[in-house]
């Protein structure tokens, strides 16, 4: 049994009062220990498949399962299994909060010291870190602070939206280091949703292409990468190869 599932997906929004289908005849299941990158281009629909799956956005037809079960009926069991790492840790932590409190908010109670200290050295960060606030530490450290976030509950599945888009070069290979190695480690299910194919490739063994608000492929990263079936796709690799 798959442990999420959308079928048949489709989502509209109103845009200027009008209605606007971004997502249409989706059709995805993520099972237990997969690692799923979800690529397209700005606007392609790929954030509000993983919105579907986080249960954030309801589908205006079709449905999302989790396992098995019709979400309105599993919403709690999915909170509790399900984390989410956003793209911007500027913007998702409160400036206002100390780390160990931000840590602590998917447990719904203060973190132990022991449990802050395992959460935090996982993903290679000093546990006196938890004292401070968002602004006293670096856009790296922060981006750790998030994925210990999305860790310390012990969730069966890891949404990362973009998780290094707002670091440089050199932070961005560390902190992906440690996000493969956390997920490998504690056997998570990982969707990584990003516009960059090199690091769908390091972290991820299948693709889901998405253009137009439609999934047109989905497979094997090394098969995809070697001999794509959609003309998107070959673009997206075409582009990848130039830069």
């Amino acid at each position: 049994m798959s442990l999420i599932e959308i079928r048949d997906g489709e989502v509209t929004y109103r845009r200027r009062g009008k209605p606007f289908v971004a997502v249409s005849d989706v059709n995805l299941a993520i099972s237990p220990g997969d690692r799923v990158g979800i690529v397209g281009r700005s606007g392609s629909g790929k954030t509000t498949i993983a919105r579907m799956l986080l249960g954030l956005v309801a589908p205006s037809r079709g449905e999302v399962l989790f396992r098995g079960a019709p979400l309105s009926e599993a919403r709690d069991e999915l909170r509790r299994s399900v984390s989410l790492v956003y793209q911007d840790p500027n913007a998702s932590l409160d400036p206002r909060m100390r780390v160990g409190a931000i840590i602590s908010e998917p447990l719904h109670r203060q973190a132990t010291d022991d449990e802050l200290r395992s959460v935090l050295g996982a993903v290679g960060l000093d546990p006196a870190l938890a004292r401070r606030f968002p602004h006293q530490l670096s856009g790296g450290q922060r981006q750790r602070v998030a994925i210990a976030r999305g860790l310390v509950a012990d969730p069966e599945l890891l949404v990362a939206d973009e998780p290094v888009s707002a670091l440089d070069v050199l932070v961005r290979a560390q902190v992906l280091r440690v996000l493969r190695d956390e997920v490998a480690t504690r056997k998570l299910a990982l969707v990584m949703i990003s516009h960059d194919l090199v690091i769908v490739r390091q972290l991820c063994t299948r693709v889901v292409v998405v253009d137009q608000g439609r999934i047109v492929e989905d497979g094997d990263v090394a098969q995809v990468f070697e001999n794509p079936s959609h003309p998107y796709t070959r673009q997206l690799i075409d582009a990848t190869l130039t830069l």
